[in-house]
């Protein structure tokens, strides 16, 4: 037989078990084409953000090299390890490492360019729903077009064969480090059992709880208050962090052993074939995994997050641009807004119009401040915030001793409080203004760029606003500035509205806001952000996924004898079956719970810097992520029943 026929063998013996492996590379192909793709295609060169895009894109290409390296990179060396009795009996028969590595290498190619040219062909096959994706999730509207780019093949080609050269010097390292008696004993090697579980891990296992639990509290407290300072604030943020990831490890390393021994010490030895399956298996398997899994959870509940986070403020973009810019249309010059409204009558546009006379004064706060974040850019105590009349509002009416706060950003409110009631000071040029204050109030008059990035604005009486307006600080204001509101009434005319904003030359831009237009700018970068963010973190859970799944085939493989043992005992495959499902149950449910509470925690600590909304995108996005990793624990089964069957 010669080496040919020994590669062609080795080939077909082992595709059985590389078919995951394959796929997960076809997906890691064909996901990087596809975006480099982007790159080169016509239709995103063509238009007026293709800049940013691109860039986003390359930056996105470039992770998406780095996840893949990692798992191919680790793939190998599990499937390497496998064979390591294989490459002994190699050696035993005179093979030189040389040549043993020579066929390996043969072989890795052969299965190498057959996925990379099967992954290339269904990246091109998918790329145009990728571009409609894309085109989607920012609002684009363009047509998607099916392009083949030969720089982007080039590009493919040139950093997958990079990363297989790294995989082929792993593999020659691996069987330059092993000795023939140690390639025998390899795979034994590489899962330590624990049998007894010590002082020490129990120790270990409490302090992970501790430290997650810890970390979790100060999250849901970092924005509460409880961390005046900026420097407090960073070290919360730090020993969230610290905190969480080394209490995953501990959790791992001792937690669930310590829990599953306490549960086998309850049932007094008198263990079921369940028990036996599921319970001993993982108290000895789950300690020599607890980096692997403390990494994979680390990262999954990173990608969570971020997918969290991108498809809050996507899924909130309506709702802020319209808190930004209150009504359709917004203008500062009374010139600009008389040229829009003939405009719009032009057209023959249904609106309706606001105007209002806006003052900018400084307002003393002291007496009903309750918190402010030590390290904030002003003092909160003394601030200039805008202030309107009651008379040109119908939602909210004041006497003449009495002022309103409406429209506070609730990024503001994490740094800056105040009381419900108490008495603020308005001051003019030579006299106070005492006020009583009757709290804040959730309605947005007036666009962002008037509250000087989201402060409140004061609605006060008419008579006190009149009196204001007699004892101006120049200092602040030369003269008031008039409001211009314009909303249409049929909705549906508005983003041909917008055109007609956009098209019109107004003497001055400055103050001049579209509703519609902010929207839409919104929806397009947070949905660029939410694309790549999603693709990233979808190619990590199934590469993350079929790393579990490799290792649930090692052990499935080492444990064979224990099968064809208690099938010989009488159990049958059903029984066996039931023990194993609880065993995949804890091996894929446990990172995927852990990494669900991390990013929710995550999540939940800050999530209003990015949006309005909370549960819905982030249940979304989770429910998605459950459904998709879910699918690899249902393979480990399949494939754990097939092991069963062949027991005998």
């Amino acid at each position: 037989m010669n080496i040919n026929h020994i590669i062609l063998k080795n080939l077909k013996k082992n595709m059985k078990n590389y078919y995951l492996y394959v796929f997960a590379l076809i997906f890691s192909v064909g996901l990087y084409f596809s975006f480099v793709t982007l790159q080169y295609d016509p239709g995103v060169e063509n238009m007026e953000t293709s800049a940013k895009m691109t860039a986003a894109i390359r930056a996105a290409s470039i992770m998406l090299v780095v996840i893949v390296t990692v798992f191919l990179v680790y793939a190998s060396s599990i499937f390497i390890k496998r064979r390591g009795k294989e490459i002994g009996l190699f050696q035993l028969i005179g093979m030189t490492k040389g040549r043993i590595f020579r066929i390996l290498t043969v072989e890795n190619l052969l299965i190498y360019i057959g996925s990379m040219s099967l992954g290339i062909f269904v990246g091109f096959a998918f790329s145009k729903l990728i571009q409609m994706i894309l085109f989607k999730a920012t609002g684009i509207k363009g047509v998607a077009t099916l392009n083949f780019s030969s720089a982007a093949l080039l590009q493919t080609v040139i950093v997958f064969f990079v990363i297989f050269g790294i995989i082929l010097l792993t593999n020659w390292i691996f069987i330059k480090a092993q000795s023939i008696l140690s390639l025998f004993h390899v795979t034994s090697k590489s899962e330590e059992r624990i049998k007894n579980i010590s002082i020490r891990e129990i120790i270990m296992g409490v302090l992970g709880l501790i430290l997650i639990i810890a970390g979790y509290y100060v999250s849901s407290r970092l924005f509460d208050g409880d961390f005046s300072a900026m420097n407090e604030l960073l070290f919360a943020m730090a020993f969230i962090l610290g905190s969480v990831i080394l209490g995953t490890y501990l959790f791992y390393k001792g937690s669930i052993r310590f829990v599953a021994n306490l549960i086998r010490k309850r049932k007094e030895g008198y263990l079921n074939i369940n028990d036996v399956l599921s319970l001993s298996s993982i108290m000895f398997r789950m300690k020599s995994n607890s980096l692997l899994l403390t990494i994979i959870t680390t990262v999954s509940a990173l990608a969570i997050a971020l997918s969290s986070l991108s498809y809050i403020s996507y899924y909130s973009a309506e709702k802020t641009s319209k808190q930004n810019i209150p009504d359709h249309f917004s203008l500062a010059e009374e010139q600009n807004a008389a040229i829009f409204e003939k405009e719009l009558k032009a057209r023959d546009y249904d609106f309706t119009t606001k105007e209002m006379e806006v003052l900018q004064a400084s307002v003393l706060t002291e007496e009903i401040l309750t918190k402010q974040q030590s390290g904030t850019a002003f003092d909160a105590s003394e601030m200039v915030l805008p202030v309107i009349s009651d008379q040109t509002l119908e939602e909210i009416d004041v006497s003449s001793n009495e002022a309103v706060f409406t429209g506070f950003s609730k990024i503001l409110e994490s740094v800056i409080r105040f009381d419900n009631a108490g008495v603020i000071q308005i001051k003019g040029k030579e006299k106070v203004i005492a006020q009583d204050y009757l709290g804040l109030k959730s309605d947005y008059i007036l666009p962002y760029s008037y509250s000087d990035g989201g402060l409140p604005t004061v609605v006060v009486d008419e008579t006190t606003f009149a009196s204001l307006q007699k004892d101006m600080d120049e200092e602040i204001q030369d003269e008031p500035l008039t409001y211009f509101g314009y909303n249409l009434v049929n909705q549906s005319t508005l983003p041909e509205a917008t055109e007609l904003f956009q098209s019109l030359s107004f003497e001055q831009d400055q103050g001049n806001s579209s509703q519609y237009q902010s929207f839409q700018e919104q929806k397009e970068n947070m949905g660029l952000i939410m694309f790549i963010v999603g693709f990233l973190g979808l190619t990590f859970l199934i590469t993350s996924g079929c790393i579990l799944y490799f290792k649930q085939m090692n052990e499935g493989e080492e444990e064979r004898p224990n099968y064809t043992v208690l099938r010989k005992l009488g159990f049958t495959q059903a029984d066996l079956s039931r023990g194993i499902r609880g065993k995949q149950l804890v091996n894929f449910g446990t990172p995927l719970v852990v990494g669900l509470l991390h990013g929710y925690f995550a999540v939940r600590s800050g999530w209003f810097f990015f949006g309005t909304e909370l549960y819905t995108p982030m249940l979304i996005v989770m429910g998605i992520y459950t459904l998709l990793y879910s699918i690899f624990g249902g393979l480990s089964v399949v494939y754990y029943k097939k092991v069963i069957r062949e027991a005998l």
